[in-house]
């Protein structure tokens, strides 16, 4: 993903406010162009920790309410946006704190304000993605209602199928034997896992039910697979991290008014009341911890994703993703004691083959790139917008993946 300075391409259809060329910056304030490589690490490094916590934690929680006999779909399609306010922290606290200062330690006397650079257009986009998560947010609470936590895990785990198609369609990505190779593994993880779904199925759920939860979990992969790329190219037209912020406020807030009105006319509000004193089994002060941390665990999720694709691609961002998928799986089987024999052990090893294989392909490739590139005579430190420092995000990024999952 290619952000030219805005220097030497004054045309672009950037979405920036007027004062832009004024503005003192700082690390999430400036153009990804722009950031030297500790800032840029230390941003992909929180994203991912964000992304790594909130989507184990987030999946465990949300199994947890559904196995204390919490029933309501929309209850848990509303957490999974309602954390929306918690964004203001890193939108605002940067702002009024003045963290981060420029390395002269001047102070930032004409900062760029939160949601400034914001017009209609942008605004527009931000709403119509957040109506698509509200949907994907309900297919995929309705299919882990029906599904053990380690089978919906893994099944999601083909998002990254759709996030590699829809990315060669949307943003240009190209095709080489490391995407194949993942992809050719992670469906075979799938389909296997589709074949052996009879003898994990809940105790007195039907066929019908269980297979409704089965395709509603994928589909909610596949809309969240377009969301990636989608979110890519808009992404490449934004100035900096503090945008991506304030449009996944803005989504998320659009997801939560929708899922809380539909929630009121199905009166899952009364519902909500109802579950947390006469239907969920630990009582309702448990109850309301639940809901609060499910909260918080998807918001850190979202957030991470999306620092993820901004900083990197929707491609990298859907494998990171995916690695989180064997966390699910293993917290599924030690926490609530799913089923893990036979088909699904092999399924999990598939996805987790796929994933390390890739990871590490890529780490191979970009290093020997880089030590060419730094071979080749230049004395001059191109930007990090440049292709040579686009390989050493991506270098570092397999570094912190790979690291991570020791």
């Amino acid at each position: 993903m290619n952000n030219s300075s805005h220097s030497t391409s004054p045309k672009r259809d950037q979405f920036h406010g007027p004062e832009h060329q004024q503005i003192n910056h700082t690390i999430f304030t400036s153009n990804k162009s722009t950031l030297d490589g500790k800032a840029y690490k230390l941003l992909l490094t929180i994203n991912y920790l964000c992304l790594f916590v909130g989507s184990v934690a987030s999946s465990i929680l949300l199994k947890f309410y559904f196995n204390h006999k919490g029933s309501s779909r929309w209850v848990s399609t509303w957490v999974q946006s309602a954390g929306f306010p918690l964004l203001l922290l890193p939108i605002y606290l940067p702002y009024h704190l003045g963290c981060f200062l420029p390395k002269n330690g001047q102070k930032l006397a004409n900062r760029r304000k939160p949601f400034s650079s914001f017009d209609l257009k942008l605004l527009g986009l931000s709403v119509g993605i957040g109506l698509m998560l509200m949907i994907s947010n309900l297919c995929f609470s309705w299919g882990n209602s029906y599904l053990p936590l380690s089978t919906s895990s893994l099944v999601l785990s083909s998002q990254l199928v759709f996030t590699l198609l829809l990315s060669i369609i949307i943003v240009k990505q190209k095709i080489t034997f490391l995407n194949l190779n993942c992809v050719i593994l992670l469906t075979l993880g799938c389909v296997l896992l589709a074949l052996s779904s009879n003898g994990d199925r809940p105790e007195g759920l039907t066929t019908a039910k269980y297979f409704v939860g089965f395709f509603s979990t994928a589909c909610a992969g596949l809309l969240f697979a377009l969301y990636l790329p989608v979110m890519e190219k808009i992404y490449s037209k934004v100035d900096c991290y503090a945008m991506v912020m304030e449009m996944q406020f803005v989504m998320e807030a659009t997801a939560t008014i929708v899922a809380t009105l539909a929630m009121a006319m199905a009166g899952g509000f009364k519902e909500m009341t109802h579950e947390s004193v006469a239907v969920f089994d630990l009582g309702p002060t448990k109850y309301w911890m639940t809901v609060g941390l499910n909260v918080v665990t998807w918001q850190l999720s979202f957030m991470g994703t999306a620092g993820m694709v901004f900083l990197t691609t929707s491609l990298t961002g859907g494998i990171c993703m995916t690695a989180l998928m064997a966390m699910n799986v293993v917290g599924g089987v030690v926490v609530y004691g799913d089923d893990f024999k036979g088909p699904k052990v092999v399924s999990t090893v598939l996805c987790l083959w796929g994933f390390c294989s890739y990871v590490y392909g890529m780490y191979v490739k970009m290093k020997r790139e880089t030590k060419e590139d730094n071979n080749g005579g230049k004395v001059d430190t191109p930007p990090l917008g440049s292709k040579q420092e686009q390989k050493k995000s991506l270098l570092e990024l397999s570094e912190i993946v790979t690291e991570d999952h020791r």
